[in-house]
């Protein structure tokens, strides 16, 4: 059987003389604790590595574009009349380009469009539709002088390659290229880098019923399995993101279970990015039914990310983050 390594990652300024510094630091971790489906074990040295695990979990990481210092901020810009928080604000070229100046301003590192919700129960959207909301935002991004990265929301490979040649930069798969297989060479052929997310089922029918053997490793051999796949087909490793999709085919609990054990997914060699913002099982612990209500709960969560060495995240109320942030870095520099 498979044998998995969560580093115990830790930010103490008191740092053991045989800590390994996660990324070259400033995390580090001294302790692992080995996952094997059906078996229980305890922790045991970061010495004890297998050296293959070791080099992967200390390699540094950093992606174009992007802070080298901390993790990124994506603001999340949904140009949907659907979309669970924010559908129908930012249709418009003219408040898309205003709302994306603002998060800008406010600190965020790259702007995430979507023209297709992935809420549960989200209706699917042609490409054609799709391509319409998205690429003249983009295209528009770029007249009013946004130089910051873009990223396009979508799984369909037209979308992609349309907001590319509108501006954008970055790629953000939602099925992980298991909807378009022509993703990869968009991928391949731009070199931009692209974020591949764990979702179990289509956006329509995701939360009826999600089930899991073991969520973690199953959703980390999913992730595992998909960046081969874009490997083999000539996508450069460093710039593949990975994200477990919280909230995408996963109740409560599962949500829960994999923001806890984030750090197993560094063992895949690539970037994470954690999306949690607004989600509505923040709304369900933390009290809040209105999406707009849930910044508190995003924020905490998104710690608990940074806590683990996320590389970056995906939110909505960006000045909120960027405070937390700010004070979470001044707590535990060293």
């Amino acid at each position: 059987m498979t044998i998995y390594y969560r580093p115990i990652v830790q930010m103490d300024a008191k740092m053991p003389t045989d800590a390994v510094l996660l990324h070259g630091g400033p995390l580090w971790f001294d302790r692992v604790e080995p996952l094997e489906r059906g078996v229980r074990h305890g922790l045991m040295p970061a010495s004890e590595l297998p050296s293959a695990s070791l080099d992967v979990l200390s390699a540094p990481r950093t992606l174009p574009g992007l802070p080298k210092d901390r993790a990124a901020i994506m603001g999340v810009l949904n140009v949907t009349p659907d979309s669970f928080s924010d559908g129908g604000k930012f249709t418009s070229s003219k408040a898309a380009v205003e709302h994306a100046q603002a998060m800008i301003a406010q600190g965020a590192n790259v702007i995430d469009i979507g023209g297709e919700s992935t809420r549960p129960g989200a209706a699917f959207v042609p490409e054609d539709k799709e391509v319409a909301r998205t690429a003249p935002v983009i295209a528009a991004l770029r007249a009013a002088g946004i130089e910051v990265p873009i990223s396009i929301d979508t799984r369909k490979a037209a979308v992609a390659q349309a907001a590319l040649s509108a501006g954008a930069t970055m790629l953000n798969d939602v099925s992980a290229m298991h909807y378009d297989s022509a993703m990869a060479e968009v991928a391949r052929r731009s070199r931009a880098p692209i974020c591949l997310m764990h979702a179990q089922g289509d956006p329509k029918t995701m939360q009826e019923n999600p089930q899991y053997d073991n969520v973690v490793l199953d959703v980390f051999d999913h992730l595992a399995e998909r960046v081969e796949v874009a490997i083999a087909a000539g996508v450069a490793k460093e710039r593949i993101i990975v994200d477990p999709g919280i909230g995408f085919g996963k109740t409560q609990a599962h949500n829960l279970a994999l923001i806890r054990n984030l750090s197993l997914f560094h063992t895949l060699g690539c970037s994470v990015l954690l999306g949690v913002s607004r989600k509505r099982f923040i709304g369900n612990i933390g009290g809040a039914e209105r999406a707009e209500d849930r910044a508190s709960g995003s924020v905490s969560l998104a710690l608990s990310g940074l806590m683990q060495g996320v590389h970056i995240v995906r939110a909505h109320d960006i000045d909120e983050h960027r405070q937390a942030f700010a004070l979470w870095r001044a707590l535990h520099a060293q």
